[in-house]
This record gives structure tokens, sequence and C-alpha cells, in this order.
């Protein structure tokens, strides 16, 4: 639809609540055609419902089974062309932790041998994962390091895990695939991606500020019957959903490249927080006029679809945490590791007491934070394609975009399709005067795409 058109019908839609916002609290049929408009149900109502707990007659998929169609439209990720810390093995990232509660007590591993000659420094192997204790909102485990993180060792940096040029391969950085059915012919594929650490972002010369060790970032492919429909993709506790046919899509296969006419969604890591963003250049987020940015190029290509470790989730009678290992891209790997996906504690090191000399304050957070919980908090019995609303998004909304959000930026922006765009091929400046003053000199365009996308 017309940008312009857009415009009218949200204004028509604000229409509804000319009267005292109080009043609209006990206003039912105002809330729901509110509501229809903030959230994407009208894309899906012709199609069966999602069920976060579907029953044995509306599954889909059997337990342990991975779709082919799943690996066939696996995201490929650009990685930022000088991104500092790269991809990692999980299974090698924990042999440098010792598990701890917050105050720095070490936690002792049920079943270690005393002549293991980690015993002592209670070394993690990820199979010991399963063995710690549950956190609590109370009390938090966290995977602490045994050596100096702020000094960049190897396995914080994980430098030599550049994808290969010509597959996308990363050898020793497997992702993380857990498949679950929603009914109906749903099934969404979440893929995880696991990095060691998170660079936090600067904020008008102060910072970097919000450093973690670990980082989990994920995207999800929702599929209805063995069609990808929504891509949605992680971003600072947030994200954005769009129409899996509206977004760029390449193939990388064994056999080479081949651009612009693949299966694959392709998604952009930024640089340092890994948020991911369905084009390149500068992406503000949380605070306003971009002052808080990411950005993202088209550095490495990296293809997760030849490296990775699966599972399905099937749920239960409300039990969300059921999950049964399955056969990735390494045969038999997920036994070998065990029930790893479990551990509800942090990822890292818990937030650095202010007294550390690492650790600095800005006006905005402190430089070195809590390290982030694994791939099973991540709300994947949700029925929105979002994680979870941001605290600003007070409606709770969820909005699929109809196309790609594109960065901005001197160098590395791709394309536009704000109120700009509409306005530069106006020749007539009368007409273009009269469309500008229509749109709010741009921000109705704002308004309009923030709800409609």
């Amino acid at each position: 639809m017309h940008p312009l058109k857009f415009t009218v019908a949200f204004l028509g839609a604000l229409s509804l609540t000319t009267s005292s916002p109080i009043s609209q609290l006990n206003n039912p049929e105002q809330e729901r055609q509110i509501r229809d408009l903030l959230s994407t149900k009208p894309v899906y109502k012709d199609l069966p419902p999602l069920k976060a707990f579907p029953s044995d007659s509306e599954r889909t998929i059997k337990a342990g089974e991975i779709p082919k169609y799943v690996i066939e439209y696996a995201p490929l990720v650009f990685l930022y062309s000088e991104e500092r810390y790269m991809p990692y093995n999980i299974e090698k990232y924990v042999q440098n932790f010792k598990p701890t509660w917050r105050n720095g007590t070490t936690i002792n591993i049920d079943g270690k041998d005393p002549e293991d000659p980690d015993y002592k420094t209670q070394k993690l192997h990820l199979r010991d994962l399963e063995k710690l204790p549950n956190s609590t909102p109370d009390e938090m485990v966290f995977l602490t390091s045994l050596q100096d993180f702020d000094k960049d060792p190897e396995f914080i940096t994980g430098k030599h895990n550049i994808p290969n040029y010509y597959t996308g391969e990363i050898k020793d950085a497997p992702a993380v695939l857990i498949v679950t059915d929603k009914g109906n012919g749903w099934v969404d594929a979440y893929w995880f991606y696991f990095y060691s650490f998170n660079l936090g972002p600067f904020v008008m010369g102060f910072g970097p500020f919000g450093d973690h060790v670990g980082d989990w970032e994920h995207s999800l492919v929702r599929f209805y019957k063995g069609e990808p429909v929504v891509v949605w993709m992680s971003a600072h506790g947030g994200g954005g959903a769009y129409f899996y046919k509206h977004m760029e899509k390449e193939s990388l296969e064994k056999t080479g490249v081949g651009f612009s006419n693949g299966k694959q969604p392709v998604i952009f890591s930024a640089r340092g927080t890994h948020a991911n963003y369905p084009s390149t250049g500068q992406h503000g987020h949380d605070l306003p006029y971009a002052i808080l940015s990411d950005f993202t190029d088209r550095g490495g290509l990296w293809n997760p679809a030849l490296n990775y470790l699966a599972y399905t989730h099937t749920p239960e009678d409300g039990i969300e945490l059921k999950v049964i290992q399955a056969n990735g891209s390494h045969p038999f790997r997920e036994q070998e590791y065990g029930d790893w996906l479990y551990y509800d504690g942090a990822w890292g090191d818990p937030k650095l007491d202010p007294a550390d000399e690492r650790q600095h304050w800005s006006p905005f957070e402190w430089k070195y934070i809590d390290g982030p919980t694994g791939p099973l908090t991540k709300n994947l019995v949700r029925l929105s394609p979002c994680q979870r609303a941001k605290w600003w998004n007070f409606w709770s909304g969820c909005n699929v975009r109809r196309y790609i959000q594109y960065g901005e930026g001197m160098f590395d922006q791709e394309g536009n399709n704000s109120c700009g765009s509409l306005y530069k091929n106006i020749e007539s400046p009368w007409i273009r005067k009269i469309v500008q003053i229509l749109t709010w000199h741009g921000w109705g365009c704002f308004i309009t795409d923030l709800f409609y996308g």
C-alpha cells in the first residue's frame, strides 16, 4: 500500500480514540479495534491457529524429527567485516569457566572425580551443566572465567572462527537449532548463535557499556505446512519480524555461492553486540535520534546449516522445557553433549564489583554486566513471532513488517523506503509541499511505519 494511504488509514484508526484515554479502558469494542490494528492477527485470519501446547492430534512433526525444509530455509548470517568477537564452540567455551554463585563461591559438581586434574578448579565440561543447581529469582548460577577475560584471550575472541569463503561453514562454532511444533501445520525453527563476548555500544563518547561474557542471539523462521512465512531476529532483548517473501534471500551451499536467487533468508550481525538486522548500515535502537546505534555490513557470510546441533522442543501438559535430542550436521554429537540445554544459569561472569579496576561507570550503564541465560529461557512456546515486548511497547504489539527496514549511514546504507523516498519522487514542488504537510513532514510516515511496517 502507498505510504500516504497508510497514513490516512492510521489517522482514521486514531479517530477511534478522540475521547479521553481513561474512557477507553472500559470500551471493549474500541480496545479490540486498536488491538487488531497493532497486531498481525489479520495476516493469519484464513489459517488455523497456532498452539503453544498442541495435542497429539494437532501436532505436525514427531519428537526428534528435523524436517528437511527447516535446513533448506536456514538463515545466512553476514558477520561484521571488522568484528572482534566471533562465533564460538560452546563445548570449548565452558572449559574456561567454573560454576559459582554471584558472591564468587564455587559450586561443587556432583560426580566429579577427585583424581580429575580439573577437580580443584571445578573446570567444566559441557555435560557438567546438567548437574548444576537450578537458578532462582534470588540466586543465579554463573559461569566464572578462570582467566582474565578483559585481556581478550582466544576463548573470548574466537578470532580463528572465520566463515569459509566458499561454503560459509565455521567448523569450530556449531549453531544450535531447536524446532518447536506449534500445531495445525505450524512449525517454529529457532536458530541460536553463540558468541563468547558482547562488546557494548558507545553513546556520545561514553562507553563501551553493557559488555558481558557470553552472548546468545537467535532468529526464528516460522513455517506453515513446510513454507516459510515469517522471520524474526533478536536485538537487545527485543527484535524485528519480517515476512519471508520480502526479505533478501541467497543460496550458500557446498557447491558454491548463488546470490539473490536462493531460499535462505539473510540477516546481518551487528558489530560487537551481534544484534540481528535485515539490512546493512546504521540501526538506531532504544534511544531517540539514533544516539544509540548498531552497525552492520557484508563481512564474512556464515551458513549455520552446515554445522549445528539439533533438538526438538515438545511441550506437554504445560511443561515447557521438554527437549529431545535430534541429529544435526554431525550425527550423535547431541548425545555426546548431554542435557546441557537444561542449564538455566548465566553463560558468563556476574556483573563486576564497582571496586574492580576493570569496571567503569558511564551515565547509561556499567561497563561489565551479568552474562546472559541460554536458549530455553527465550520463550520458545510463544505464539507471537516476537520473544517479548520492550518496555516502551505498552501495547505489546509484534509488527511483522511488509518490507525491509533499511539501515542508515553514509557508506553502508543500501536502500531507503522512508518518507524521504516519497518526497524526492514527486517532481512538482507544490504537490510535494502538500504531501509533506499531509504526512506531518515525515512524522506521519514514521508513525504509520511503526504500526504497519
